[in-house]
């Protein structure tokens, strides 16, 4: 019997590239707003979003001038547990500080 190798495995690597989709990533946002401490955004920053504290600096002044700022891009079970985390640490200090995430 005679085997064509090459044959075989074209096919699986066609038919693999097809089934495999990545998934959607989330952009995690920052919303600015009057009350929450730029301090406390920059806190927020470098210890959810794991950023150095000059990043955290830049991101924080990105938020306050224009209104928001992404904190980063995940996937989507990662950006729900990033907002979750932000909000509840930010009403554990009393600041409305809003986090939101949508598809990129």
């Amino acid at each position: 019997m005679d085997w064509d190798y090459t044959d075989t495995v074209e096919l699986t690597e066609e038919t693999t590239k097809e089934k495999l989709k990545m998934p959607p990533m989330f952009k995690v946002i920052l919303h600015n707003d009057d009350y929450t401490t730029m301090e406390f955004v920059v806190y927020i920053i470098e210890n959810v979003f794991h950023k150095s504290l000059e990043e955290a600096v830049n991101l924080m002044l990105k938020v306050h001038n224009e209104g928001l700022g992404v904190c980063g891009i995940y996937s989507a079970e990662i950006a729900e547990t990033k907002v979750a985390t932000v909000t509840h640490l930010a009403r554990e200090q009393d600041f409305p500080l809003k986090c939101t995430m949508e598809e990129e």
